[in-house]
């Protein structure tokens, strides 16, 4: 019984610096602070609501060893689902791009930029509008990847196109988010396809 504990502690300890750094990283990019690995030239800026494209941004911010930075809106969607769609419905209809919480102080230092977002009515979110059009991309390669709950991306990728027309708009990633073993398997093999470029 005792070796089983100092096996566990042991086990605790080594993983811990681990455990800090991941967290470090994750309230970083959750308080409008970017989560810098030092000499990175890549930029993970997602937009999430239910955690899904958290997964996939968390995911390229690990194995890329890229920065990773969470867009907020300076004043929160509400919690309840139904009363988040209306309003996000009602300012993509009205064009109103809500500003955010922060904005990456430093976006010229990088040379490319995943840009995650899940699409909303068949549209991008307008907080993502928000940040292309805070951020000067021009000549930056920017991978979008996209979850939508089954309803396919809609305008999305023309919405795109027209905002972030200096940048080097590459093929999005979009998968149907259903299931987090299934996000994972499917970014990895998304990335094995980058690497082979």
């Amino acid at each position: 019984m005792i070796g089983d504990r100092s096996d566990l502690s042991r086990r605790m300890l080594l993983g811990a610096p681990a455990v800090l750094a991941f967290a470090g990283a994750a309230a970083c990019a959750q308080d409008g602070r970017t989560a810098r690995i030092k000499g990175s030239k890549t930029l993970v800026a997602y937009l999430t609501r239910s955690g899904n494209t958290r997964v996939i941004a968390e995911t390229l911010h690990r194995t890329l060893s890229a920065d990773l930075f969470e867009i907020r809106p300076a004043r929160p969607y509400p919690a309840d689902y139904e009363e988040h769609v209306a309003q996000a419905a009602h300012e993509h209809s009205s064009g109103y791009e809500p500003p955010l919480a922060a904005l990456v102080t430093d976006i010229i230092s990088y040379d490319e930029i995943f840009l995650g977002f899940p699409i909303w009515g068949q549209a991008v979110p307008p907080p993502i509008i928000s940040f292309l059009k805070g951020h000067d991309l021009r000549g930056k390669i920017l991978r979008p990847f996209m979850t939508h709950g089954g309803y396919g991306v809609g305008s999305a990728p023309d919405a795109l196109a027209s905002h972030a027309a200096s940048a080097l708009l590459q093929p999005p990633f979009v998968m149907e988010a259903d299931q987090e073993r299934r996000t994972l398997n499917q970014v990895k093999t998304w990335l094995g396809r980058i690497e082979g470029e």
